[in-house]
């Protein structure tokens, strides 16, 4: 996978949990929004947390695999 694919999933796993943890931060202290609001959007949260790990784990998983076959 070249540099830039990685950069670019990389880059994309870090700004949704950036963005998720920003905006569960600001819901959960707000008064203005139901229980069942808050809950919902922190379960999406952890979802979307999940997935940008999983991308992040394949982009270094493909980085490491080239790296063994490059040396072989």
């Amino acid at each position: 996978m070249p540099f830039r694919d990685r950069f670019v999933l990389r880059a994309a796993a870090a700004w949704t949990v950036f963005v998720w943890a920003v905006f569960v931060k600001n819901i959960v202290g707000d008064p203005h929004h139901s229980t069942g609001f808050k809950v919902v959007h922190v379960v999406l949260a952890i979802v979307s947390v999940g997935f940008a790990f999983a991308i992040w784990t394949v982009a270094s998983r493909k980085r490491l695999r080239e790296r063994q076959t490059s040396r072989d």
